[in-house]
C-alpha cells in the first residue's frame, strides 16, 4: 500500500547523494519483496524500478523469471514494462527465454496492433538462434498483414532473424521479394533497407532482385531509398558489369537534377568507383566534368561535412580525371585553409595529385605559407595559416618534398628555386627533417651540374650562420642539413669563392658540439677542400706563400684535435687519417729552401678528385652485359671438404674423454700454467703501453 513508485525512487536517489549506495540497497532490498506480490500492479512498478537501477549499472538477472510474469500481463502497461526489462536485461544465456516462444507467439498473434509492436520490439533486441527458429513461420506470415505499419516492422524484424537463423532468409527470401512491390512506400523502403545490408556480406545473392531495385529506381522520390538502391547496385555491378549501361542514363539524371545533396553525392561516387565513366565511352568526359562541377558546390558549402566528402570524391575522381580537377584548384587551395585539420590532410591528398610544372611554385608557396609565415602577419594560435602541430608540419614538408622529387624532379624547371626552398624550410621547419633535407640538397646537386654552383653558395652560407648553429641542441633542430652542406662544399669546392673562409667554418669550435653524424662529413670536407686548395697554390709557390701556408696547416694541424678527442670511434679514425696528412705535408714544406711545391702537394688531390662523381640509376648494374667466359655460377673456388664428416669418418669423435684424476702432478702442472699465464699478462700491458707511448708521441 505504501510501495514507493519509480518516481519516488529517482527522488530519493537524487535527495541522498551523499548515502547513494546505501539508499540504492534499501531500495533493493523493497524491490525483492514487492517482485513476490501477487498484485501485477506492484510487480509492474518493482520490474520498473529495476529497469531503471538496471541503466545506473545495477545487475537484475536474478528477477528474470518475473520480467516474463510480467510480459505476460494482459495490461499493455504492465506488458510494455516487461519487454523493456527484458531488452535490458536479458542475454542469449538467460534460461528463462525459452518460456517466452509461446508469449511472444501469442503477442503476435493479437488483434491489438500496440501488443503486436511491443513483441516486435523485444524481439529484435532478445532474439536467440532457438526463438529465432521457432518464431520465424509466424513472422513470415505477417508478411501478409493488413497494416502497413506492422508489415513494415515485421521485415525489419526479420532482419535480426536472419542474422540468428540464417535458414529463415532461404525460406522467406520470395516473400520478401514481393513486398518490394508492396503499395506502401515505407514497406519497400524497410524491404530496400533489409536486402542492402544483407548485401554486404554476399552481394550475388541478391542480383535477381536487379529489375525490381531498377524500376523503383526509376519511380521513385524517396531520396533515402534511392540512396539505399544506388548503394545496393554499386555492390552488385562489379558482379554484372551490364547493370552499368542500364544504370547510366537514371543516374545522370539524378546528378544533373537532384536539389538533395546526400542523394547527388552517392549518385556521383558512383559513377565515379563503379566503372560508369569508363563504361560510358566519349559521354564519359561529359560526365565527369559535370561531376566535378557538381563537388564544387560541396566544397564552396559552409557545411563541414559536405566539403569533407566532396573532397573524398574529387580524391577518387583525380585519379583517371585529373585535368578536370585541376581546373578547381582555387577552391581546393582554399580548403587548405580551413579550420578543420581533416579538411585540410584531404585537400593536400588533392593538391599532391593535380600538381604539374606549371602550378608547383605556387603550390609550394602556398604549403610554405603554413609553416613559415609572413614578419609582417601576427601570429595567432587561432589562425588557420599558423599551424603549430608537428604532425602537420612535418606532413606538409614531406609532401613538399615528394611533390618536387617526384618522378626524378619531373615537375621542376628551376632547381636553384627548388635548393632556396629546402634551405628556408631547414630554418622554418619547426620539427626536425634534417635527414630528409640533407639527401634531396645532395641528390639535386649531384644530378644537375648547372645548379652546382649555386647550391655551394647556399651551403657556404649555412656554414657560416652562427645563429643556425646554436640550434644544435634544440629538440627540433635541423643541424644534420650541415653534413649536406659540408660534403656539397668538399665536393664541388672548385666553386667556392673563398676557400680558407669556408676551411675555418668546418674547423670553427662550434663544430664540436653539433652531431656526430656532421663532425664525420665536416672532417672528410676539410682534407678535401684543403687538397683542392693546393692545386691553386702550386703554380704560384714561392717562399713568401710557403712561409704562409705552413703557418695555415700549423693552424688546421692543430684544429684538428678537437675531432681527435670526440666520443664517436668513425670520427677520431677520419681525424687521426687527416692529421697524419698534415703531418706528411708540414714534414714536406718545413724546408725553407725548397723552390718547386713538393711532389706530396701535387699528388695530394688525386686521393678525392681523380674521378668525377656522377648519379646511377638503380637499375644501372643490370644493363651492364656479362663478359665473355665469365659463368657468374661457377666456383671461384673449389669448396672446402666437409671437416665434420672427415672427422667422424676418421673416427676421432667415437672414443670418449678420459679424465685423470687430480694429483701432485696436475697440481705443478696448474702452477706452471698460472705462471705462464701471469707472464702472458705482463707483456700485454708492456704492449699496451708502449703503443700509447708511440700514439702520443705521433701526435
Amino acid at each position: 500500500m505504501f510501495e514507493k513508485s519509480l518516481t519516488d525512487l529517482i527522488r530519493g536517489i537524487r535527495a541522498n547523494k551523499k548515502n547513494e549506495q546505501k539508499y540504492i540497497a534499501v531500495c533493493l532490498q523493497e524491490i525483492r519483496n514487492e517482485v513476490k506480490s501477487n498484485d501485477l500492479d506492484i510487480k509492474s512498478t518493482a520490474i520498473a524500478k529495476l529497469a531503471y537501477l538496471q541503466m545506473l549499472g545495477y545487475d537484475m538477472s536474478w528477477a528474470s523469471f518475473h520480467i516474463v510474469e510480467v510480459m505476460s500481463s494482459a495490461k499493455f502497461a504492465h506488458k510494455q514494462t516487461g519487454y523493456l526489462a527484458a531488452t535490458l536485461s536479458f542475454q542469449q544465456d538467460t534460461d528463462v527465454l525459452m518460456l517466452t516462444t509461446n508469449l511472444i507467439k501469442k503477442d503476435l498473434a493479437s488483434p491489438a496492433v500496440v501488443d503486436i509492436s511491443v513483441a516486435l520490439n523485444g524481439l529484435s533486441h532478445i532474439a536467440t538462434p532457438d526463438l529465432a527458429r521457432d518464431l520465424s513461420p509466424d513472422l513470415v506470415s505477417m508478411l501478409n498483414h493488413s497494416r502497413p505499419y506492422i508489415r513494415k516492422r515485421v521485415i525489419l524484424v526479420l532482419y535480426k532473424i536472419f542474422l540468428k537463423y540464417p535458414e529463415a532468409l532461404r525460406l522467406s527470401f520470395p516473400r520478401l521479394k514481393e513486398k518490394l512491390e508492396d503499395p506502401d512506400p515505407s514497406v519497400v523502403s524497410a524491404v530496400v533497407s533489409v536486402v542492402c545490408e544483407l548485401a554486404r556480406k554476399n552481394p550475388k545473392n541478391y542480383l535477381s532482385l536487379a529489375p525490381q531495385l531498377f524500376k523503383i529506381l526509376t519511380t521513385s522520390t524517396n531520396n533515402w531509398m534511392l540512396i539505399k538502391i544506388i548503394k545496393l547496385f554499386a555492390s552488385l555491378t562489379p558482379l554484372e558489369p551490364r547493370l552499368i549501361k542500364k544504370l547510366l542514363p537514371p543516374l545522370t539524371s539524378l546528378i544533373q537534377t537532384t536539389p538533395a545533396m546526400s542523394l547527388l553525392y552517392e549518385c556521383i561516387y558512383t559513377v565515379i568507383t563503379g566503372g560508369f565513366l569508363e563504361a560510358a565511352g566519349e559521354a564519359g568526359n561529359a560526365l565527369a566534368a559535370t561531376c566535378t562541377n557538381k563537388l564544387r558546390k560541396f566544397l564552396e558549402d559552409p557545411d563541414q561535412n559536405l566539403k569533407y566528402v566532396g573532397l573524398l570524391a574529387m580524391g577518387r575522381l583525380l585519379a583517371t580525371h585529373p585535368k578536370l580537377v585541376a581546373e578547381h584548384r582555387d577552391i581546393i587551395l582554399e580548403c587548405i585553409d580551413d579550420e578543420d585539420l581533416s579538411i585540410r590532410i584531404r585537400a593536400l591528398d588533392l593538391v599532391v595529385g593535380m600538381v604539374n610544372r606549371k602550378n608547383i611554385m605556387d603550390i609550394v608557396k602556398k604549403l610554405i605559407s603554413h609553416i613559415m609565415p609572413k614578419k609582417t602577419e601576427s601570429i595567432s594560435l587561432h589562425d588557420s595559416s599558423a599551424i603549430f602541430d608537428p604532425m602537420y608540419r612535418m606532413d606538409i614538408i614531406n609532401r613538399i618534398v615528394f611533390m618536387c622529387s617526384q618522378n626524378h624532379y619531373h615537375n621542376l624547371n628551376d632547381f636553384e628555386w627548388y635548393i632556396s626552398v629546402l634551405v628556408d624550410i631547414a630554418y622554418s621547419a619547426g620539427v626536425n627533417v634534417g635527414e630528409l633535407l640533407t639527401n634531396q640538397l645532395m641528390d639535386v646537386s649531384v644530378r644537375v651540374k648547372s645548379v652546382r654552383d649555386y647550391s655551394v653558395k647556399q651551403m657556404y652560407n649555412l656554414l657560416q650562420d652562427k645563429h643556425f648553429l646554436e640550434t644544435a641542441k634544440k629538440r627540433d633542430s635541423n643541424i644534420d642539413i650541415l653534413s649536406a652542406a659540408a660534403w656539397i662544399c668538399g665536393e664541388y669546392c672548385n666553386y667556392l669563392e673563398d676557400i680558407p673562409s669556408t676551411l675555418e667554418c668546418l674547423l670553427s669550435p662550434q663544430a664540436a658540439n653539433l652531431p656526430v653524424k656532421v663532425q664525420t662529413v665536416y672532417v672528410h670536407s676539410v682534407i678535401k677542400i684543403y687538397a683542392y686548395w693546393t692545386t691553386d697554390l702550386i703554380s704560384q709557390w714561392n717562399a713568401e706563400l710557403q712561409s704562409e701556408f705552413v703557418k695555415v696547416t700549423q693552424i688546421m694541424y692543430e684544429k684538428m684535435d678537437m675531432f681527435i678527442y670526440s666520443a664517436d670511434l668513425e670520427v677520431q679514425e677520419r681525424a687521426h687519417d687527416v692529421k697524419s696528412l698534415f703531418k706528411i705535408v708540414l714534414d714536406a714544406t718545413s724546408d725553407p729552401t725548397l723552390e718547386d711545391a713538393p711532389l706530396v702537394l701535387q699528388d695530394l688531390p688525386k686521393l678525392f678528385f681523380l674521378y668525377e662523381l656522377n648519379p646511377v640509376a638503380p637499375k644501372a648494374q643490370s644493363k651492364v652485359p656479362v663478359p665473355e667466359g665469365l659463368d657468374l655460377d661457377a666456383w671461384i673456388n673449389e669448396p672446402l671438404p666437409d671437416l665434420v664428416q672427415d672427422a667422424e669418418s676418421d673416427g676421432s669423435f667415437e672414443e670418449a674423454p678420459k679424465y685423470e684424476k687430480v694429483g701432485k702432478s696436475s697440481r705443478k702442472k696448474k702452477s706452471k700454467s698460472k705462471g705462464y699465464e701471469s707472464s702472458e699478462d705482463e707483456a700485454e700491458k708492456e704492449r699496451v703501453s708502449y703503443e700509447k707511448k708511440r700514439t702520443m708521441d705521433s701526435i
